[in-house]
């Protein structure tokens, strides 16, 4: 009963919560709507990135402020190559790029939500 309680509210937060976009679709949103993209970098079998899935993704008020913030995407190492000559050490990575597709900040590793808040504030 509370895996299936767990299922709805996380379909729920699908549902409302911010999308998650591929790499080529966050840069044609970007060229409507002029957001910072945020590029999240992740790996199979990473147990960082499931940890700040669960934990961090989500989360409704974490979504909302990332949503406000960022237009954001993913890309899985382990089936896609990185675009505009981008290399990380570790996932998961988050790059910021600006309109122009520049990286203006770079956060490796894994983070809780008030960190990764302070990490990105200012960031427009």
């Amino acid at each position: 009963m509370n895996k299936l309680i767990l299922m709805f509210i996380l379909s729920l937060v699908s549902l409302w919560g911010a999308d998650i976009h591929s790499y080529k679709e966050a840069v044609s949103l970007q060229k409507q709507i002029k957001k910072t993209i945020l590029l999240g970098v992740v790996r199979t079998d990473c147990h960082y990135c499931e940890d700040m899935e669960e934990n961090f993704f989500s989360d409704p008020e974490m979504l909302k402020y990332l949503d406000d913030k960022f237009i954001m995407a993913k890309i899985n190492i382990s089936k896609e190559k990185l675009p505009l000559g981008l290399t990380v050490n570790f996932t998961p990575t988050f790059f910021i790029l600006n309109t122009d597709l520049k990286v203006i900040k770079t956060i490796p590793g894994s983070w809780n939500k008030q960190d990764f808040k302070d990490l990105t504030k200012g960031i427009k």
